[in-house]
């Protein structure tokens, strides 16, 4: 082993492999050394050191230096072997730190990678010479994935397994967006808007609350882009997922109401000592305030970092009636301090159990012995209600489950036959009665002749007479508008004439009785 061929070695190594050179040596003196103990044994004390500049060998043996030709017989074919298995281990380890230290200053960074394979729910990225993981409970909900798919993720977390690095990437983790806005928005990347506050949950919604040191910029429509090119391409990026981009603000009574967006905010209460915010909305904001399963306030909660309750004027109320009460039962709580824990935003036993003493104690005035016993009553009763609580859950769960197995034995079941109630079998009856007497019925009526149609007949259909009006008085309407005096029908005529028979008749009887009075008197 000549130093040229130690330099060239090293030199490749470095270059190949990306291993300090510093590295390299200190592997060829281990093998070296290792080589030297098989030959003298453990007895000696051994010392090997590689010249860095002419990669010369040297080896000392209880403090004496060994001629060239001892060298040659250690570093025989047996001990060249042993020292060429260590050498490889030495260098595997070196690479493997190195790759470890590469992607370690790499953590949390967007990387881009190639889909190679699919191990159970997991894909392997290929980035460089790396396999990096990226796990199912780190990819987007509903994303799906191909092999030799381009996808970019960030780096969460690398470790070293056995003689490989293991590199697992994230698409779920918020960083994910934040990147993407330092790659999509170059005001972002030049920190000229900084974005100030980031709240995702993966798949659906995002919130991201940006600010500009420049009063001219307005960070919200620089970060959308023209027409919403720039924001488009993360949303893409991001599988589809909602983005809202507010506007930063130190104060929390204007920062509050932009993290609630789209839902318009009528007031809002800080509630310091709880780290509490309550805001007030009008009814029919409130479900939009809220957002579906309660996802727009969780992400403005996480995005101001305060808790967020939303409520309407009726509600809150409401609310400070109720506590108010029941703060007042407590012993040794007057109204007024009732009153005033309410205002600081305390309304369950829980929040009265989690202050401070001595903060209660400035609250309302009271010794420590008495803000201990309010404490401890408060302990008890939120204990009392959480129990309450887990019942109900419990209930509730049971119900669901009973329901569950009875919808599932519904759907296994045949289906019935289907049978005739007694209702409905009477009902059948009934109109089959009622259709045979109308038969019969039709039977028996005599029929009208129609050369008797206009004579007085006896039976007469009210719609064929309704049917003769209409016609008489469409006939006479056309008469008048013709300018024409209008028909007497034929019938008409017969009523006339029938008219002037009683007259006649009525008369004659009239005279009779006349006379027959006049002969009498």
């Amino acid at each position: 082993m000549n130093g040229n061929e130690v330099l060239r070695v090293v030199d490749a190594l470095h270059r190949d492999k990306n291993i300090d050179k510093e590295i390299v040596f200190e592997g060829i003196e281990q093998a070296i050394l290792s080589a030297a103990r098989k030959h003298f044994g453990e007895d000696f004390e051994l010392e090997v050191h590689v010249d860095r500049e002419h990669g010369e060998p040297t080896i000392k043996c209880n403090g004496q230096e060994l001629d060239p030709d001892e060298l040659g017989d250690i570093l025989g074919r047996v001990s060249a072997q042993t020292a060429k298995q260590v050498m490889i281990q030495k260098i595997r380890e070196a690479e493997r730190d190195s790759v470890f230290d590469e992607f370690e200053e790499q953590k949390g960074e967007l990387v881009g990678g190639t889909i190679v394979r699919f191990e159970g729910g997991a894909a392997i990225v290929g980035i460089g010479k790396v396999e990096a993981v990226l796990p199912r409970s780190e990819q987007i909900p509903g994303e799906s994935y191909r092999t030799n798919e381009r996808v970019r993720a960030v780096v969460l977390e690398v470790r070293k397994a056995g003689s490989r690095v293991k590199v697992i990437l994230s698409r779920k983790h918020p960083e994910l967006v934040l990147r993407l806005f330092e790659s999509e928005i170059p005001e972002v990347a030049e920190r000229i808007i900084e974005v100030r506050s980031l709240a995702r949950e993966a798949g659906y919604r995002s919130k991201v609350a940006v600010s500009c040191i420049d009063n001219k910029i307005d960070p919200v429509g620089a970060c959308v882009g023209v027409r919403g090119a720039r924001i488009r391409t993360i949303v893409d990026e991001l599988a589809g997922e909602r983005v809202d981009i507010v506007r930063w603000n130190d104060s929390l009574q204007v920062l509050v109401p932009n993290s609630m967006q789209p839902a318009e905010v009528e007031d809002v209460i800080l509630c310091p000592m709880l780290g509490r915010v309550i805001v007030l909305v009008r009814d029919d904001q409130l479900s939009l305030a809220i957002g579906k399963r309660g996802q727009n306030v969780r992400l403005a909660s996480k995005l101001v970092g305060w808790d967020i309750e939303v409520m309407t004027q009726n509600e809150l109320d409401e609310q400070l009636e109720k506590s108010v009460m029941a703060f007042s039962a407590i012993p040794g709580v007057e109204p007024e301090l009732a009153e005033n824990l309410v205002s600081q935003g305390f309304f369950s036993f829980y929040d009265l159990s989690v202050i401070e003493p001595d903060e209660l104690a400035e609250l309302g005035g009271l010794t420590p012995e008495q803000c201990d016993v309010i404490v401890d009553y408060a302990d008890i009763e939120a204990e009392k209600a959480e129990k309450e609580e887990d019942k109900r859950k419990s209930e509730d769960a049971q119900l669901r489950a009973i329901e569950r197995e009875q919808l599932a034995a519904a759907a296994a079941a045949p289906p019935a036959p289907v049978e005739e109630s007694d209702e409905t079998a009477e009902d059948t009856v009934a109109t089959e009665e009622v259709a045979a007497e109308a038969e019969a019925g039709a039977e028996e009526s005599p029929s009208v002749p129609d050369s008797d149609a206009d004579e007085s007949p006896e039976v007469v259909d009210e719609a064929d007479a309704v049917t003769e009006i209409t016609s008489s008085e469409e006939a006479e309407d056309t008469d008048k508008a013709a300018g024409e005096e209008p028909a007497v029908s034929e019938e008409s005529g017969e009523a006339k004439a029938a008219d002037q028979a009683d007259a006649v008749e009525a008369s004659s009887e009239e005279l009779a009785e006349s006379a027959r009075a006049e002969s009498e008197s």
